[in-house]
């Protein structure tokens, strides 16, 4: 059996959590006198968890409050408070069900004193909250899966998932770490086809070792899209105008808006990019830098489904360092528009997208991800295809510094758009 600590330290309000130890680490030292108990115990209950109010005993070599319950597993949970502090929150329930929690005063010589009892029901825990949120949805060879997480805690969304392909079973899980308000995730590169459905099946687990049963969410077809070819794009000159809208310049500095729809993304210095050397809007260099329009007749009819950007790189001949990813050059927000010839003019915004930023990664890491591009649905909260369409527009809207607000994005590396074929 183990002890799982948790430590709340309040000068004034500061919490850190620390990990599991073993059992007897903190029974008291022979010899040593224990402190007086806490008094006047009451609770309020929270999410998972409740916040203990109680009087400090009046011990002058008083250390800290210690509060500890067993969970369903018979591990001993524990959380601790500086004696500054009057309460003491406990988290980590796993269910609405009555528990007890026993508070200790614990002196400088770790002895603790007979402990005070008190009886806790909380409220339903986040874990479970957000496993009534969850949402699996078909995606283009993928599954799209969303949820909330109003109270914001640490939680891991498990996707369990099996298909049948050419014969051949599969069984996979994916793993989702969270702790946002709301959430949308991919699990991409699924090879069943829409004739081969796959069995999803959905856990939620929470940040003490609390876990769902797995909830059964049936079988889903996935859609099928195509990469759409190339070899027909063509590029309207800059300044050019489609719909009132004017295509951009591309062809600053190293730059060539060609360079966009060649199939080859930038790696090192083979300055394989786009560069509006700020010129924006109407593509004049007084007119600021961002937004800026890229346009492409796509040679063809096609109903569009999802679209992958690559970012300029930039970064040494090695092609090991991050250079220019997800940093200033690059856009972190765009938009997508689609031209209606019903209307003579452009439909959208259909969609806005932001580039997650990435933290914390290697350079190789940095590397790896900005090669791979960044994808984006043109229905991201229901996934399907446009109207058939001939033109397409991208629209920078702005960079990834200042936490996405400066207009500093000049450069594109590629763009590669899926869908199918219209039947027109």
């Amino acid at each position: 059996m183990k002890t799982i600590r948790f430590i709340l330290f309040v000068l004034p309000l500061l919490i850190a959590i620390g990990s599991c130890k073993e059992e007897g680490r903190y029974e008291p030292k022979s010899g040593g006198n224990p402190p007086g108990k806490v008094s006047n115990v009451s609770y309020t209950p929270l999410y998972g968890g409740a916040t203990l109010y109680y009087t400090i005993p009046k011990d002058e070599d008083l250390l800290q409050i210690e509060a500890e319950y067993k969970n369903e597993s018979n591990n001993t949970v524990l959380f601790t408070s500086s004696f500054y502090s009057d309460s003491l929150s406990v988290y980590g329930f796993s269910s609405q069900n009555e528990y007890t929690v026993n508070l200790y005063a614990v002196n400088r010589n770790r002895v603790r004193s007979e402990p005070v009892s008190i009886k806790v029901t909380p409220l339903e825990p986040a874990y479970t909250r957000v496993a009534k949120s969850v949402i699996v949805k078909p995606g283009f060879s993928s599954l799209v899966v969303s949820w909330q997480n109003e109270l914001q805690q640490n939680v891991n969304v498990y996707i369990d998932f099996s298909y049948t392909h050419q014969g051949t079973p599969y069984s996979f899980t994916t793993v989702f770490s969270s702790n946002l308000l709301i959430d949308k995730r991919f699990v991409d590169n699924l090879t069943a086809t829409k004739d081969e459905p796959v069995s999803v099946k959905v856990r939620v687990k929470d940040a003490y070792g609390n876990v769902t049963d797995a909830m059964d969410e049936g079988q889903l077809s996935l859609l099928e899209d195509i990469k759409i070819p190339k070899d027909k794009w063509i590029l309207p000159n800059a300044n050019d105008s489609i719909g009132g809208v004017p295509m951009c310049f591309g062809d600053g500095l190293e730059g060539r808006s060609s360079k966009v729809i060649d199939d080859i993304i930038d790696k090192g210095d083979n300055l394989n990019f786009m560069h509006t050397q700020s010129r924006g809007r109407t593509g004049r260099t007084a007119d600021g830098n961002m937004p800026w329009n890229f346009i492409i007749d796509l040679g063809d009819y096609y109903e569009l489904s999802r679209i992958i950007t690559v970012q300029r790189h930039s970064g040494g001949l090695d092609d090991v360092s991050r250079g220019q990813y997800y940093q200033s050059e690059n856009v972190g927000i765009y938009r997508l528009y689609i031209w209606d010839d019903a209307t003579a003019s452009w439909v959208g915004p259909i969609t806005e997208h932001k580039i997650d930023q990435p933290v914390g990664l290697s350079e190789l890491e940095y590397v790896k991800m900005g090669e791979a591009g960044d994808m984006a649905y043109f229905y991201p909260d229901d996934p399907q295809y446009t109207k058939a369409t001939r033109w397409f527009r991208y629209e920078a809207v702005h960079g990834f510094s200042g936490n996405y607000t400066l207009d500093d994005a000049n450069c594109l590396s590629e763009i590669t758009l899926y869908g199918r074929k219209a039947n027109n």
